[in-house]
């Protein structure tokens, strides 16, 4: 049995590695228990009450606001994080569609942005209608109005992850080029 005394115990998949953490309070959230247990802190805290969604990361593969989900309440869970997201140094089709549509500036709510829109993608919820992408990728805000961009390089991750041939970093393969 957990107690304050011994702690709460809980084994997380994180970006594809298991880690094990003792929690000292029940009430750690997953942002904080990635961020100030795990080093992760490309997920950022913007508001703390699930608002922004400057902290969405994939939780078994649906994107979730972290700073809303206690980590106790997740033990077993398998994360994605933005710092999983790429494979080495090859970018995932998100990653690089925001770089290509410039659907950034400051860049504080960016992580959050493209992990939520590789959820949205995932959850088969992008399509291509502008319009939908913005009322799914809704959750998320950017203060500095990039909105354009963000829905251009959504759109564009579709696009590219669902066509034949697309390599890592949705670039077509040399057959398909």
């Amino acid at each position: 049995m957990n107690s304050p005394d011994t702690g709460f115990p809980i084994t997380l998949t994180v970006n594809g590695v298991p880690r094990s953490l003792v929690l000292e309070d029940a009430r750690v959230t997953l942002l904080d228990a990635l961020r100030e247990r795990l080093d992760l802190t490309g997920s950022k805290k913007g508001c703390d009450r699930g608002q922004c969604g400057a902290c969405t990361i994939l939780l078994d593969g649906v994107r979730i606001n972290a700073c809303l989900a206690l980590a106790v309440s997740h033990d077993g869970a398998s994360i994605t994080t933005i710092e999983g997201l790429a494979d080495g140094d090859v970018l995932h089709p998100v990653q690089a569609a925001f770089v290509d549509h410039d659907a950034y500036q400051c860049g504080f709510c960016t992580p959050g942005q493209i992990m939520s829109a590789v959820g949205l993608i995932r959850e088969g919820q992008a399509g291509d209608d502008p319009e939908r992408v913005r009322e799914g990728m809704s959750g998320n805000l950017c203060r500095c109005g990039a909105y354009a961009g963000i829905t251009e390089a959504v759109l564009a991750a579709h696009a590219a992850m669902n066509a034949p041939d697309v390599l890592p970093g949705g670039h077509l393969s040399e057959d398909a080029a």
